[in-house]
């Protein structure tokens, strides 16, 4: 970081929103593209491995051309990385909107955000405020950027399990990809969140989409192999892969509760990190 003044500050901050948005909506990161594919390598219908081909040529058309991968660039989910030395202001609230004001014309991305009631369109993806900025300590300034499309949201859902009912879990897990069937753009990666509260779970389960996806524990493994066993396929047209892989995260919760979240994400798991410097 080049110097302390907060407008310089800020204004990189605008930037890098913009960056960050440019950057995942246009280009998948390098794990996503390797679990592409790996699974068209694998897969043993030949439809579905032809749809997992005509992802894969999109995904470089993409890039080639400079433009998003989806129409659909979805809802701007934040989260701000801040250093001790840095306070939490409304200012950088109003930094990151201006960022994604700057996206939305500049890339260009479709206007998602409307009014939930009016639906009334700003056309800026932003309406009276950002849908979804998360904020974190951390040792340097930096924001990360979850695109998330409405197909795959749309299909997520929270239980809140009984303590006697850890082993459905993983039925939780598998019903909710069950019931979402081809809505979400399989394959998909999921988020699932254990613990916490109610909003809490669900929080934890969007975090775990930013994971790498290179790698599962244990549990993670177990409960995409049960997804997989569905059989739904690319596209919900049948094969192997339904799931790229689950990430999951966990927090303390009370004695009587279990929250369980599954946040389903489409093919097109799109996030991008921009260290902000001035």
């Amino acid at each position: 970081m080049c110097s302390t003044d907060s407008s310089a500050m800020l204004r990189a901050l605008e930037m890098a929103t913009t960056d960050a948005l440019r950057e995942a909506v246009i280009r998948l990161p390098p794990d996503v593209k390797r679990a592409i594919e790996r699974a068209a390598a694998a897969e043993t219908n030949p439809v579905a491995k032809g749809e997992l081909v005509n992802i894969a040529r999109n995904i470089a058309a993409a890039e080639e051309l400079g433009v998003p991968l989806c129409q659909d660039t979805g809802v701007p989910v934040v989260y701000l990385t801040l250093p001790p030395s840095i306070p939490l202001t409304e200012n950088l609230y109003d930094a990151v909107a201006k960022g994604v004001r700057r996206a939305t014309a500049n890339i260009p991305l479709r206007p998602n955000v409307v009014d939930p009631l009016t639906r009334h369109n700003t056309n800026d993806n932003t309406g009276d405020g950002i849908p979804a900025i998360h904020v974190k300590p951390g040792e340097r300034l930096a924001v990360t950027v979850l695109p998330k499309g409405a197909g795959a949201e749309n299909v997520s859902r929270i239980a809140m399990l009984f303590p006697s009912e850890k082993d459905g879990i993983e039925r939780f897990v598998v019903e909710t990809v069950l019931f979402a069937g081809g809505k979400s753009c399989p394959p998909v990666v999921l988020g699932v969140g254990i613990g916490g509260t109610f909003d809490g779970a669900a929080a934890l389960a969007k975090e775990a989409l930013l994971q790498s996806i290179d790698h599962m524990d244990p549990l993670e493994q177990k409960l995409c192999d049960a997804v997989n066993r569905l059989g739904i396929g690319p596209m919900g047209m049948g094969g192997d892969t339904t799931a790229f892989a689950v990430k999951v995260k966990t927090a303390a919760c009370h004695t009587a509760s279990l929250p369980v979240a599954v946040n389903v994400q489409c093919w097109a798991c799109r996030r991008a990190t921009r260290e902000v410097v001035w």
